[in-house]
């Protein structure tokens, strides 16, 4: 699912916002597009998921060759930590989704100015800004 993540609203089969002119920012169409977005991003995760036990619970075999089950355990490790990353962002998809409820979403929590239609189509659970996100990079570099 990385691939959704780097692709944004494109790859989960969503057509880019139509902005229009003079249109207010995170109006109700606007949040409407985006929980659709989240809410179908998430629903490809949660089937990823259950493809992920039931090739483990398919795949489970007790090799007796030693190397055979190194590299299935190996290959369900990385399954797992794959599916880990991505229970984490689910998390973060239902708060994004609970910030459209609050009607917060699309603001920064830094600064609170607007991140943007086409910043969250990129990335739909961004909570800070462009400025704001390269600032905490910056920190968080020379924090090493």
């Amino acid at each position: 699912m990385a691939e959704t993540d780097k692709k944004g609203a494109r790859s989960l089969g969503f057509e880019p916002y139509a902005i229009a002119q003079d249109e207010e920012y995170m109006n109700a169409d606007q949040e409407e597009h985006f929980r659709g977005l989240l809410l179908e991003w998430k629903r490809q995760l949660m089937e990823e998921v259950d493809r992920t036990v039931h090739h483990m619970q398919d795949e489970a075999t007790n090799f007796p060759d030693p190397n055979d089950r190194a590299t299935q355990e190996s290959e369900f490790s990385l399954e797992l930590r794959t599916r880990d990353r991505e229970r984490k962002l689910i998390r973060k998809i239902d708060e994004a989704l609970e910030r459209i409820d609050d009607h917060d979403y699309g603001y920064c929590e830094a600064c609170g100015v607007e991140i943007g239609v086409r910043r969250l189509e990129a990335r739909p659970t961004a909570t800070l800004c462009i400025d704001c996100k390269t600032l905490d990079e910056i920190r968080e570099k020379q924090r090493g």
